[in-house]
């Protein structure tokens, strides 16, 4: 596995956080950022346990866990409410959601990769 793609999940996650520290904490953004904090966080911390190779079976359940997670925390963002007239927050969640689904997307591959794997 890759320490390019640990550390690359550890900096959404950063980064995520750093994002919901600039955002309005109402009664409702609340319970989205902090379902998008933990979404974020297992993100990275699921890939790291399928590095730990338990097996095949344990591999594809934790990359599967972390494509999950990245689109939950896609999810998570597009609800957030941004003030109106934060153009710069906006900004932000969008490149957090395209990396959310980047994200996603590298596990995908890495599901299909494993699976082409076992069959030859």
């Amino acid at each position: 596995m890759s320490a390019e793609l640990e550390e690359r999940t550890f900096i959404f996650a950063r980064d995520i956080r750093s994002f919901c520290r600039k955002l309005k904490w109402d009664i409702i953004n609340i319970e989205d950022i902090r379902q998008l904090v933990r979404s974020s966080g297992s993100v990275g911390a699921n890939y790291i346990e399928a590095n730990e190779n338990l097996g095949k079976a344990d591999l594809r359940m934790r990359i599967r866990i972390s494509r999950k997670e990245a689109k939950e925390s896609a999810r998570w963002l597009r609800l957030l409410y941004v003030e109106p007239g934060k153009a710069d927050h906006e900004s932000e969640r969008n490149r957090l959601i395209d990396e959310a689904e980047q994200l996603k997307k590298i596990f995908s591959a890495i599901l299909i990769k494993l699976e082409h794997s076992d069959k030859g």
